[in-house]
């Protein structure tokens, strides 16, 4: 999951603002499994099968791109509940 931070900033004007942030998808280790994980669906099917042996091709290239896809929708998940507890800037903290 994502990393919060919540923070008390003061503005140049004085003001205390509050910001609540999760951290970018670039830095978070579900794109890091992500990447790897496709690139090894992608890997597998490029290397297994088509043996010129005149068999079916065990892992086919629409089997790997369904894989993809049920991977890309895992991490659209995944990122999807990691920004849910996020509410973002509040400025409304008088304290």
């Amino acid at each position: 999951m994502a990393t919060q931070t919540t923070t008390d900033v003061h503005t140049a004007r004085g003001s205390r603002r509050w910001v609540t942030e999760t951290r970018p998808a670039a830095k978070t280790t579900e794109l890091i499994a992500y990447v790897a994980a496709v690139l090894a669906v992608a890997l597998t099917a490029l290397f297994v099968g088509d043996g010129g042996d005149g068999g079916a091709d065990p892992f086919s290239a629409e089997q790997a791109l369904r894989y993809i896809t049920f991977l890309t929708i895992g991490y659209m998940v995944a990122r999807g509940l990691a920004k849910s507890g996020t509410r973002g800037n509040d400025s409304d903290h008088d304290a």
